[in-house]
Formats: C-alpha cells, structure tokens, sequence
C-alpha cells in the first residue's frame, strides 16, 4: 500500500477561497446552486451562506415561492465563514493556506438580511465585493420588494467594488431607458459615478442585434463585449454564473477587465449547452466550456 505524507499532499498550491451570500434555488440553474458550480469550474473553493430559499412553483405559472432565512441564521454562517477563512481568522497563519479577501452578493431578498450582510462586508476587510444587484423576486410583496430595493441601494451598493447589473438592473441603478448599446454605455458609466464600482452591464439577449452584448467600465476602460446570441430567450444561471465567473477569476488575481472578459466567454459557452428541463426555461450549465 502506498502512504502519501501530509507534507506531500500539500504540495500543490491551494486554490483561492470564495463566498457567495445568496438565496437557494430548488431547480439547481440558479443561485448559490449556480455560484458553487461555477466557483468549481474556474478552480476556485466555494462557500455559500444561504439567505432565502426560492422554488418556483409548477402549479402557478412558475412564479417564485419565496421564504426568507432567519436573520440570525445569516449572522451565524457569516460569523463560521469569516472565523475559518476570513482575513481576521483568529487561526495561526501558516504558508499556504488561503485568505478569503472576494465574496459574491446575490439574492438578499429583505431590509433584515440586508443590514446583517451590510455589517458583515463592512467587518469583514474583503478586498473584493462582486454585487450581483437581484432588485426583484416575484414571490415578494410590492411594498417589501420596494423596501427592499431601496436597501440595497444604500447598504449594499456602497460597499461593492464589482457590479453585475443585467437589463432591468441597470435601468434601474442609473435611472436611464436602455434601448441600445449606447445607452447601456451610458448607464455602466453612471452606475460606476454612484459606487464608485468597475461594472459589467448586461444587455444579453435584450437588445436588438445578433449579438449579446455587455459594457464594461471602471472609470478608465469602457469596453463592449460581444458574443453571437444562442436564442432569444434568456436562460435560468446566466446572471448568476457571470457574477460567480467574475468573482472567481478576481480572487485569483485578474484584473476587473481580465475577469469581465473570462466570464462573458464561460457564460456563452454555458448558454450555448444549456440544460433543457420540464420547467419553461433552459438552465445554463456551467460545464459547458469544457
């Protein structure tokens, strides 16, 4: 039998340590589902604290059944994660061994969760927030969508360095109409003089053209990224898994151009073998590059 000493297992270089904060969605195409699959793919460890659990509902026109996390329970997770991998982690540095410094925001879905995860980033000393801004969720009432929204905006955004809004998003970050790539210029460069945050606008399959078409800008770099549209409708992870692609190419060390550019690229190829279900939406899958 062969034995294979500590020292010879670690050896290799440890990957990059991620966190997603995101809701659980059952189907498994979106969400922290999505974010882990991705964070894998790219070679990167992935932690998911859950905020909310999301299943469509079959029965009523696939709408979203929407339940919440306990605030509580958010705090907990967010006090394990940081207490084993965070920058403050009170375990005796030792070479090697990673340092999360790069979480994903995605669904939040409430004030309540919003404050606990704004406290958590502002404690935290993340040296890269990716926002993937989930502004609605259709299982929510109006009014607390609203609230929600609004909260996001002011506790949220503030505190990210990388912004992933998608159509809708984007109009409603930037307060402008997007009908084509000038005005989705237009926002990315508005969305960044509010947060200060290098931001991947998404046009997709929105826009008219043949192309899927993405603005990227930092406040120096403004660049356009394209790619053929597979289809005219948008597929269930797409948003998700750019976000997750953004966010593990950062902690690895690409610059916020570098990982806008290697995560339009994996989500293409994700869309282009998507994943067909009994469900009236195909799911991208995130192996779809190998």
């Amino acid at each position: 039998m062969t034995s294979v000493s500590v020292d010879a297992t670690r050896s290799a270089a440890a990957p990059a340590v991620v966190l997603t904060i995101a809701g659980s969605e059952a189907t498994g195409g979106a969400g922290a589902q999505a974010d882990l699959k991705t964070f894998q793919e790219l070679g990167v460890f992935g932690i998911a604290n859950l905020t909310c659990i999301v299943s469509f509902n079959p029965n009523d026109s696939w709408n979203h059944r929407f339940v919440p996390v306990d605030r509580q329970v958010i705090a907990d997770q967010l006090e394990a994660t940081t207490a084993a991998y965070g920058p403050s982690s009170s375990v005796p540095s030792e070479p090697g061994r990673p340092v999360l410094d790069t979480v994903k925001i995605g669904m939040l879905g409430s004030p309540a969760t919003i404050a606990t995860v704004a406290d958590a980033l502002a404690a935290g000393q993340f040296e890269n927030v990716v926002l993937d801004p989930v502004l609605i969720c259709k299982g929510q009432e109006p009014g607390h969508a609203l609230d929600t929204d609004q909260a996001l905006k002011a506790q949220i955004l503030p505190l990210a360095t990388f912004v992933t809004p998608n159509h809708f998003e984007a109009e409603s970050l930037s307060g402008l109409d997007i009908t084509d790539v000038e005005s989705l210029k237009a926002a990315a460069i508005r969305i960044h003089e509010l947060s200060g945050a290098a931001v991947l606008a998404k046009g997709g399959v929105r826009l008219e053209g043949p192309d899927a078409v993405d603005v990227f800008y930092d406040g120096e770099t403004l660049e356009v990224l394209s790619a053929l549209k597979v289809g005219e409708v948008a597929v269930s992870g797409a948003g998700c898994s750019l976000a997750a692609a953004v966010t593990a190419e950062l902690a690895k060390g690409a610059t916020p151009l570098e990982a806008a550019r290697t995560a339009k690229e994996f989500v293409t190829a994700g869309i282009r073998n998507r994943v067909a279900s009994g469900a009236p939406f195909d799911a991208l899958w995130q192996g779809g590059a190998r």
